[in-house]
């Protein structure tokens, strides 16, 4: 436990050291000056000051503004598969049409591996022209959803991120029609930690406490047929019409009565234990053809198929925040292929007393490469039950709320990652010192070819089972390429200390360099 503790007072001080100056500022201004007016609005000659209530910037022609440019992240949260922001710059008309949309900055190694930059590029500046009055209308559904294969997650990220960042712009400035959200009249609410809930799955699904999508064959072969790609409708799913795609099942079950009704006692214990305060978790589940979770976390560590939605924020949920669920308590449960825990984390704004979107994303194979995608929601909120009103603390009004400083959001985020995988932290380092030992001591221990057959046998499954299955602290490539593509633009540690184990791992790695070269890694370590 000192070993530990002192490891992270270490890291928080290179954190530290290696933090941003600039994290308060909007992040609108590092871009300004890359891209000219007349790139995002024809005919423009000037920008206009940014506003000090906004972080938007008016275009002008003329000395009159003829729309507004803005930076996604300065919105909404923007982090990809690097565990870094997305950054895009969007440009506005006052009739909440797009203008232009700009790529401006990313890390995604992904991206920098195997897929051509322009190929991204083009696909977020074809966001031109989307009428957001009308996304607003529909919560951010109306337009087709385009996928680059093999940068799902990006993707999604850029697409949600210029979506909700318009509206919000749209909205705020009044921008086609649109008038900003009015905070909702009456009384605020809390979740009642004494209600109850049903004892039988019929009930639970009929009283909303757990919401359900199901899809059939037939109503994923009609989505398909609306995308713009044809191949997408020429290639329709074989079998009946009404034979079950998916029947998915949501609900918060972080809510105590939910837990209670649908956990053993024992894996509702380990549900609290497993989250911090302020932390809530989603339990979803499923059968059918499709699987709500695939195989893309299992290499990237990130769930693509799912995402949850709540007015500004969006949760992609990452491999270190799941757990599976061995059985559903509550009576009449059907069979089910697929049963999941998901943990929302607490710095997200996430409120469990409001409505919720959950977003199923769908795909085709449309060629050897290549497929297209389109999305099902289910939504979610709390039946009244599960509620009591409190009264609200009087507050003085703000023409915004102050966002969080992101350098200290980041630091917190990671410190509380490492002390949730304090105890795999712990065997890692037991493992790791076992190992140095061993190579240290080499010519001693391989006296016995007997026994050093059976500790090698024995390792090597120990590193199969925690390291690869469990732990899914599989070193790759793509960790490399983050680590070149960081070391080259803005370097900082968070991204890399989001993970732990693979942290520790590849500085362990990179100290067997010196004294054995590469045999600890590919003869030992590597699951």
């Amino acid at each position: 436990m000192f070993l530990f503790r002192s490891l992270l007072r270490i890291l928080f001080l290179l954190a530290a050291m290696a933090a941003p100056a600039s994290a308060q500022s909007p992040v609108l201004g590092q871009f300004l000056g890359e891209v000219s007016p007349s790139e995002l609005i024809e005919g423009a000659d000037a920008f206009g000051p940014i506003r000090d209530d906004l972080p938007v910037v008016p275009v002008q022609t003329g000395g009159e503004t003829v729309g507004w440019a803005f930076v996604t992240s300065d919105f909404v949260g923007t982090t990809g598969y690097s565990g870094k922001p997305i950054h895009v710059m969007v440009a506005i008309g006052q009739d909440a049409v797009l203008r232009a949309v700009r790529l401006v900055k990313h890390s995604e190694p992904i991206v920098l591996i195997g897929i051509p930059e322009a190929k991204v590029q083009a696909l977020t500046a074809s966001y031109a022209g989307l009428d957001i009055a009308a996304e607003a209308a529909v919560g951010g559904v109306a337009h087709d959803l385009n996928i680059i294969s093999g940068a799902t997650v990006t993707i999604m990220v850029i697409d949600d991120s210029v979506v909700r960042s318009s509206i919000r712009v749209a909205r705020t400035l009044g921008l086609g029609g649109l008038a900003p959200e009015t905070a909702p009249e009456g009384p605020k609410y809390a979740i009642n930690a004494e209600a109850t809930a049903a004892g039988d799955w019929q009930t639970l699904v009929g009283d909303g406490t757990i919401r359900r999508l199901s899809l059939d064959v037939g109503q994923v072969n009609r989505a398909f047929e609306q995308v713009e790609d044809p191949r997408a409708a020429a290639r329709p799913i074989a079998g009946a019409e009404d034979d079950t795609f998916i029947d998915l099942y949501a609900t918060l079950v972080s809510i105590p009565g939910i837990t209670d009704a649908l956990l053993e006692r024992a894996e509702g214990q380990n549900l609290r234990d497993w989250l911090a305060e302020g932390e809530h978790a989603l339990l979803v589940a499923g059968r059918g053809q499709y699987s709500f979770k695939g195989s893309g976390y299992v290499r990237g560590g990130i769930f693509d198929r799912i995402q949850l939605i709540q007015g500004d924020i969006s949760v992609r949920f990452r491999d270190r925040d799941h757990r599976r669920v061995g059985a559903i308590a509550t009576d009449g449960v059907p069979t089910l292929s697929e049963m999941d825990l998901f943990r929302i984390p607490a710095d997200i704004g996430f409120d469990p007393t409001e409505p919720f979107r959950l977003q199923l994303l769908v795909q085709r194979d449309v060629g050897a490469i290549e497929r297209v995608y389109t999305t099902f929601e289910m939504g979610w909120q709390p039946p009244a039950a599960f509620l009591e009103p409190i009264t609200p603390e009087p507050a003085p009004a703000a023409a915004i709320a102050p966002e969080p400083d992101e350098a200290s959001a980041k630091t917190a985020l990671w410190q509380r990652i490492w002390r949730d995988k304090t105890v795999e932290i712990a065997v890692l380092a037991v493992m790791l010192a076992v190992l140095t030992v061993v190579f240290f001591f080499q010519d001693l221990v391989t006296r016995s070819a007997r026994a050093t057959l059976w500790f090698r046998m024995g390792f090597l499954t120990f590193t199969l089972v925690f390291l690869g299955w469990y732990a899914n602290a599989q070193l790759s490539v793509v960790n490399l390429m983050a680590l070149a593509n960081s070391l080259a633009t803005d370097f900082t540690w968070e991204a890399f200390l989001l993970d732990p184990l693979t942290f520790i791992l590849w500085f362990a790695v990179a100290a067997a360099l010196l004294f054995w070269g590469r045999g600890a890694y590919c003869g030992w370590l590597c699951p």
